[in-house]
């Protein structure tokens, strides 16, 4: 489907020697994350080159729409750059992802200054739109039904250097009854375990040292070719891999989480001790009206035998505050299970009432100022419990895989970032004399100060400091070097990467 928008200048269509520049903007999910990898490396691999600054010839927006804010954001975003769009004739923009599959020619209607369309089972067809946009001085919406190219395939522009992300399986089976997701991104389809395998051979190949598997519910992978241990027997198969030091997975549902899966995680040394286990809600009546098949006793009692077989796993969840019914009472069954679950950090959210969900149909929608005062006491509650957790650390030696982002107060402590096996964020110095790590390199240190979001630690000397290289850290300066135009350094093998962030789980709540 095309839709009429007005013709650019004569100016805007003369030829240029230069190519042309590009920026992803993504919101959302670490599954929006990953698909934005391959929408710069689809740019990429049609001639477009990264912005540098804020002024680029295609802005494309990858979309969220669990949230109820989400068609805001977008709709400011497209508003902001109305005027920018005139005043630089040629520019593109294009709108992907869930909140695109979801409107369609809502985006078109409301922002008639967007150049494409498209929904998340054609991310590949995003040169194609842009080119046939400017060629028919018309924009371009195209969205499909079902996944036509599995998005593994297409050409990546990775994040990061040494950890990367790796999409196991697309779409989702469940109903639960406060998320558009299903609708947005289909039914689940499940890659084979020897192209998963493959791709993360090349990315440990590349100089990567950690990867997260990713899928909607990613411990029910291997439902479409019925293997019920397939995700089980997935982890092991990673525990193979020369070179790949940390293996991670989000988001498992608890009603699929079986013991095979806890086996392979205690028994695959490389599978980190970390756990994300999305609760929602502790009240059994809450849940059912979720349509979470799994009750809070299920819930605790797999969280006791992860404990169990990975003593000090540190285990993170999702929680929704004010779903339609909820009573006080339901939501002190909520603050229980909580308190009882010792997370170490949740993301928490107030119920966003979405088009298009059974539960945006329920009566007894709470009002504003009820779920803003649980929401309240729900955070203070775990704002309390993680600092209690993290104090725990406290005098701990931990491994720390140094990463490309600092604290907002690097500048003023002098302190570098990185994460810990069970992903706990660890600000850190390097004591005088002692060599400074790169982005990918590992640091062993001793945990001196605790928050309730970070640790940190501050080396009395070199004695308490250790420092070991990595094909990461080379895979690093290869890339610095390749960005800056420079040689590379003669250490090392492999492909230059992209000198960006590390993806992982926030530790802090949304």
């Amino acid at each position: 489907m095309s839709l009429t928008i007005p013709s650019p200048s004569a100016d805007s269509m003369q030829p240029s020697t230069e190519p042309r520049t590009y920026q992803v903007r993504t919101f959302g999910c670490q599954m929006n994350v990953h698909d934005s990898e391959r929408m710069a490396g689809l740019l990429e691999d049609a001639g477009y080159v990264p912005a540098e600054g804020e002024h680029a010839d295609v802005v494309v927006f990858n979309t969220c729409a669990v949230r109820e804010n989400a068609d805001n954001k977008l709709y400011g975003n497209l508003g902001q750059l109305r005027q920018v769009k005139a005043a630089n004739p040629g520019m593109q923009i294009a709108v992907g992802g869930c909140l695109a599959q979801k409107d369609r020619e809502t985006i078109v209607s409301k922002a008639p200054w967007v150049d494409a369309v498209f929904g998340t089972h054609n991310v590949g067809a995003l040169p194609a739109l842009l080119d046939r946009a400017r060629h028919n001085n018309e924009a371009q919406l195209e969205i499909l039904e079902s996944l036509d190219v599995f998005p593994s395939t297409l050409p990546t522009k990775r994040d990061s250097v040494y950890s990367g992300w790796v999409s196991i399986s697309v779409g989702c089976n469940n109903t639960c009854t406060f998320c558009i997701v299903p609708s947005l991104r289909g039914k689940e389809k499940d890659r084979r375990p020897g192209e998963i395998l493959a791709e993360i051979q090349a990315l440990v190949d590349d100089g990567a040292v950690e990867v997260t598997l990713l899928g909607q519910n990613v411990n029910s992978y291997g439902v479409e070719f019925g293997d019920r241990q397939a995700f089980s027997k997935l982890l092991r198969a990673c525990g193979g891999i020369a070179g790949l030091e940390r293996v991670r997975f989000t988001s498992p549902h608890p009603a699929a989480f079986t013991d095979d899966v806890i086996d392979a995680m205690a028994e695959t040394p490389n599978v980190m001790p970390q756990l994300h286990m999305p609760l929602q809600s502790g009240s059994d009546k809450v849940l059912k009206d979720m349509r979470r098949s799994y009750r809070s006793s299920k819930f605790l009692g797999i969280l006791d035998k992860v404990r169990e077989r990975i003593p000090g796993a540190a285990i993170t969840t999702d929680i929704i505050v004010g779903f339609p019914g909820e009573t006080e009472e339901d939501f002190q069954a909520t603050l229980d299970v909580v308190e009882k679950s010792r997370f170490a950090s949740a993301f928490t959210f107030q119920y966003s009432k979405r088009p298009g969900t059974p539960a945006a149909e329920l009566p007894e929608q709470l009002p504003k100022a009820v779920v803003q005062e649980r929401y309240e006491r729900l955070t203070a509650l775990q704002d309390r419990i993680a600092a209690e957790e993290n104090a725990k650390q406290l005098g701990a030696r931990v491994e720390i895989l140094v990463t490309a982002q600092s604290g907002r107060k690097a500048g003023e402590t002098h302190r570098l970032s990185g994460r810990s096996k069970d992903q706990r964020l660890v600000h850190f110095s390097v004591p005088q004399g002692a060599e400074t790590p790169r982005p990918g390199d590992f640091v062993t240190v001793t945990i001196t100060e605790a928050a309730a979001f970070h640790l940190v630690a501050d080396p009395e000397g070199p004695q308490d400091y250790v420092l070991r290289r990595s094909r990461a850290g080379d895979a690093w300066d290869r890339a610095q070097a390749d960005s800056c135009g420079v040689p590379a350094p003669a250490s090392g093998k492999g492909k230059a990467g992209v000198s960006l962030g590390m993806p992982a789980i926030p530790v802090r709540r949304a």
